[in-house]
């Protein structure tokens, strides 16, 4: 059975840590508290499926772009308390996606 990586497991884990402690992305999100996103079920669901779509791991499981990943997420975090920011470049569909 197929488990996932020592680097994806520490991607999660450090994802969650920046993302809860208000540290995630700071060039994007200084002065933003955004806390009370963690009581909005449905921006939590789309904050992890833009950071999972994005990620990308070689064939050894090295996590080769965890700053760009945690870049989307923020720049959607921004769009929820910010309404003139625009994401540059815009979401495409295969990142904003909500698997089943």
């Amino acid at each position: 059975m197929a488990k996932l990586s020592h680097d994806v497991s520490a991607e999660l884990r450090l994802f969650a840590f920046y993302l809860s402690n208000g540290t995630l992305c700071l060039e994007i999100l200084d002065g933003i508290d955004y806390s009370d996103i963690f009581l909005e079920p449905s921006a939590l669901e789309m904050i992890f499926a833009i950071f999972a779509n994005t990620l990308e791991i070689d064939e050894n499981g090295k996590i080769l772009n965890s700053g760009y990943c945690q870049q989307r997420v923020a720049q959607y975090i921004r769009t929820w308390y910010d309404r003139n920011y625009v994401v540059e470049p815009p979401f495409e569909d295969w990142e904003t996606e909500l698997h089943l």
